[in-house]
């Protein structure tokens, strides 16, 4: 898994990293990359398009980054094509990567929550211990524009009051997202210009979860 790098650097690649540098210092998400003691970020790493886009452009804007992974263990081989990729991008850009297996059905069915609820609960598990044993200043999930008109969408069905109208903080804790201002087209762009590929979770293509619906059905 080779990627290419673009030089000099495109408006579509400088446009992407100003958007997100603006983003985190306007909403004080992380100290300065050039301060003289900037702090350890743990990007949560999924393999796709979103995350992957997240790690390199961290990356590029000068933070120092550690990647953390869950295998879930839902998707047979597909779900281990995503860690070896993982892996191997992690490999490649010289960043430290976490990786945890999951027992996502047995934690689902001894809590009594669903899968999605059981995996959600999994990784921000995992990412607490990351940041409490490595004393890293945050962990920056991907995520962006698109998931935020979605998390609205589905408070609304749900009944929401104003608070779920207000979608996704950009900081809740130690949780940061920086890409909440870019859009997923925006981040395919960065993709490209790169160079860098990704994978697909066939999951995410079909409407059987509410999440998905408003995705593939209302936001298309």
């Amino acid at each position: 898994m080779l990627f290419l790098q673009s030089d000099p650097m495109t408006n579509i690649r400088k446009d992407f990293m100003q958007r997100v540098s603006a983003t985190i210092a306007e909403h004080s998400l992380l100290r300065p990359a050039s301060s003289e003691e900037p702090g350890i970020v743990l990007v949560a790493l999924s393999g796709g398009a979103d995350s992957v886009a997240l790690l390199r452009c961290m990356l590029e804007l000068g933070y120092k980054c550690e990647a953390a992974h869950c295998n879930f263990h839902l998707r047979g081989k597909e779900a281990d094509r995503d860690e070896e990729f993982c892996s191997e991008l992690c490999r490649q850009l010289g960043v430290r990567l976490h990786r945890r297996d999951c027992d996502t059905r047995g934690y689902s069915t001894e809590h009594k929550v669903s899968i999605e609820m059981a995996a959600r609960e999994l990784r921000y598990d995992f990412f607490r211990q990351l940041a409490e044993e490595e004393g890293l200043e945050a962990v920056a999930v991907a995520h962006h524009r698109d998931d935020n008109a979605e998390t609205i969408l589905l408070n609304i069905v749900r009944g929401t009051g104003l608070r779920g109208l207000a979608g996704m903080p950009y900081k809740n804790g130690n949780i940061v997202r920086p890409l909440l201002n870019v859009s997923r087209q925006d981040i395919l762009d960065y993709l490209r210009e790169l160079g860098q590929d990704f994978v697909t979770d066939s999951t995410n293509q079909v409407a059987d979860v509410k999440r998905n619906v408003v995705r593939l059905k209302l936001l298309r």
